[in-house]
């Protein structure tokens, strides 16, 4: 190397020395996933040295650690600028060219920083150049190089022995190699945290380890471990909340998000925590945080899937609060449709079912019977339940005919046939085909599911009254006894009202036939109470009966 090289990489050196508390503090808030704040550290390091090149890469790595590869080369392309011997934004620049696929350009200039780092009188500027190198060949999606990863690596434990982050690298580099085997990547994660017992990264990294292998217990007490050393290591608290997510303990998902989304404001994050709400069927709330995340940015590559959610939460939320929830609803999984189609895009049942759903509460019923449909085309057994919201649907039309077909299919369902099935099939068979006797039987099953309820005593009268038009048998007299039992006198005049006198003159008028006009009058009192101009009672008072 040159006599310039060897000048440059020494001042390099003390400058690196004098700076380093400032910029580890830096460095710290970018390996915290502080990106904000880093970013702003670094904005005021640079402003007050604006050649220094170090600066530079580690202000591109944390654009790179936040997913911003753009940003990041633009970083390191400025740091080769403004400090040409400078190795590490050479690594940066062959970095961002790996993860692009552009394994020639990377080369060219990982190369350049490995000549520029061959320099024996800065052992530490070569050892970071390796292991960055080493981190780069490990982290890529395709050029990896781990064999060379780990000889790297070697090469800086050899130049750098103390140095707690080579270890770290080294374990993520074997257990890359072999995912299989997490025995050489632990020891390497027990190494670096001998050198510094307060390394969060090592414990981390342990407790990811223990997570590949199912062991949330564990894995959860080394990311508690590391929030206790430093309450400010964000990842931990990211790594909490999706083990959580995973056990379905979605309480405390939400609060390790949200202590996450305190010190890193990221998008991703909050994607994230919307699902950890959906999970906890916080519907409202996801509403809140998705609607958020979509006007700061509706093409982001997460919005397909906000916007399934979306409109799975305004259906969830009904319009009692919002009258435009269900439009709102169908517009948002309209949106996650359009934004999907045409990319091999793998739909789930949900997906129908939920457009469905929501096509039906905007009055589009037969096309929102297609969707639901669909639904159950691609799980019948976990869908087979949505007969049932297709015969309600059927009902609202009054296509009572196809209403009793989703009926008659929903009764072969695990469920069977809830309280509300019976009583719509019952409808269906009574103003559809008329068919008195099944819907009697229809309305009978409900009175067994509900025996409390008078509506299916109600309907069972009405039905028989319908099988028995002369009166000769009296079949409905049991059942709308049945049903003025169970009617508490002071819901007579409300929701109940048009049956209650619907039962009475048909009660009143049976005594009247068998001459007991005591009985009768109750049931003409009855109907006069709560509607003095009914006609029958006024009649029934005005005869000598009545009198």
């Amino acid at each position: 190397m040159n006599k310039f090289v060897l000048a440059s990489a020494a001042i390099l050196s003390v400058n690196y020395s004098i700076n380093a508390q400032t910029l580890q503090e830096a460095i710290k808030k970018t390996e915290n996933e502080r990106y904000e704040a880093a970013s702003s550290d670094f904005k005021t390091l640079i402003a007050k040295e604006p050649n220094k090149g170090d600066y530079y890469f580690y202000y591109g790595e944390n654009y790179f650690k936040n997913n911003d590869l753009d940003s990041a080369m633009i970083m390191y392309k400025k740091g080769s600028e403004t400090s040409a011997m400078y190795p590490l934004n050479y690594v940066g620049i062959g970095k961002v060219f790996l993860f692009q696929n552009k394994e020639s350009d990377a080369n060219t200039n990982i190369f350049k920083a490995k000549t520029l780092a061959d320099d024996k009188t800065n052992k530490s500027v070569k050892a970071t150049t390796l292991m960055k190198i080493a981190e780069a060949y490990t982290t890529a999606p395709m050029y990896k190089n781990l064999p060379e990863a780990i000889k790297l690596l070697n090469e800086a434990a050899k130049l750098d022995k103390q140095n707690p982050e080579v270890y770290i690298l080294k374990g993520d580099a074997l257990l890359e190699q072999n995912p299989t085997d997490g025995g050489a990547p632990i020891k390497e994660y027990d190494k670096a945290f001998e050198l510094d017992k307060k390394s969060v990264k090592a414990i981390l990294r342990k407790g990811k380890l223990y997570e590949r292998g199912r062991n949330y217990t564990e894995a959860l007490k080394y990311y508690k471990d590391a929030e206790a050393i430093d309450l400010n290591f964000a990842p931990a608290y990211r790594e909490k909340a999706e083990i959580y997510n995973k056990a379905s303990r979605y309480k405390e998902s939400i609060e390790n998000w949200k202590k996450y989304l305190e010190l890193n404001n990221s998008p991703s994050a909050r994607v994230r925590m919307a699902y950890a709400l959906y999970n906890a069927k916080q519907y409202q709330d996801v509403i809140t945080e998705v609607e958020l995340i979509l006007s700061t940015d509706p093409n982001s590559t997460s919005a397909s899937y906000l916007n399934r959610v979306l409109g799975y939460s305004y259906y969830e939320v009904g319009d009692k609060t919002d009258k435009e929830a269900f439009k709102k609803g169908i517009n948002a999984i309209n949106n996650f449709f359009e934004k999907t189609a045409g990319k091999e895009f793998k739909y789930i049942p949900d997906d129908y079912k939920y457009k469905g759903l929501l096509l039906s509460k905007t009055g589009q019923d037969s096309l929102g019977v297609i969707e639901l449909e669909k639904a159950i085309k691609l799980d019948s057994i976990a869908n087979c339940d949505l007969w049932g919201d297709i015969g309600k649907i059927w009902i609202k039309a009054r296509r009572y005919d196809k209403s009793i077909a989703a009926y008659q299919n929903q009764s072969k369902c695990i469920k069977g046939l809830s309280s509300q099935d019976y009583y719509d099939m019952g409808r269906a068979y009574f103003y559809g085909p008329k068919d008195f006797v099944k819907a009697d039987t229809s309305f009978s099953k409900l009175c067994q599911a509900s025996p409390t309820y008078p509506v299916g005593y109600f309907w069972r009268a009405k039905a028989n009254v319908q099988q028995d038009l002369k009166n000769e048998n009296w079949l409905a007299k049991p059942f709308y006894e049945k049903a003025m039992e169970l009617v508490k006198p002071e819901e007579r005049g409300a929701s109940y009202k048009a049956n209650v006198i619907e039962a009475c003159e048909y009660l009143g008028y049976y005594w009247v036939t068998k001459k007991d006009y005591v009985k009768a009058k109750e049931y003409f009192n009855i109907i006069k109470d709560i509607d003095p101009n009914n006609k029958k009672a006024k009649d029934f008072f005005a005869s000598p009966q009545g009198k």
